[in-house]
């Protein structure tokens, strides 16, 4: 039987405002057997108490795409065989998915989202 081994890629990307706000994330190339389970990191500070976490995912000569998303603390988001929790208490939002394939070699971006809460705005 083949086994393949490739080279998943990842850097990070922070979305929203400069007010102290970052994402930090597994860094450089990141070598995965196919079939293998693959964790990419993802751990965040944020000003506000309302933050949305994102992954994307950029294939070679692609457009970034979303993969995943989340708002809500403690619930899983899944799509297309990937999944990640968005841990508030510990600032994080981990991506996994149980056997990657040769397919999912690319760039993939951790970001952040962070807002006020439209009620704790001050007028």
């Amino acid at each position: 039987m083949f086994s393949a081994t490739y080279s998943v890629l990842v850097i990070f990307l922070i979305l929203g405002g400069t007010n102290g706000d970052s994402v930090n994330q597994t860094e450089g190339p990141v070598t995965v057997s196919e079939g293998a389970l693959m964790t990419l990191n993802c751990t965040y500070q944020a000003t506000y108490t309302t933050s949305y976490l994102f992954w994307y995912v950029q294939h070679l000569n692609k457009a970034p795409q979303l993969l995943l998303k989340s708002f809500t603390a403690d619930k899983k988001v899944e799509h297309e065989g990937f999944q990640a929790t968005l841990v508030k208490r510990d600032s994080s939002f981990h991506l996994q998915k149980q056997a990657v394939q040769a397919s999912d070699s690319a760039v993939y971006y951790c970001a952040l989202r962070d807002t006020v809460m439209e009620g704790c705005r001050g007028s």
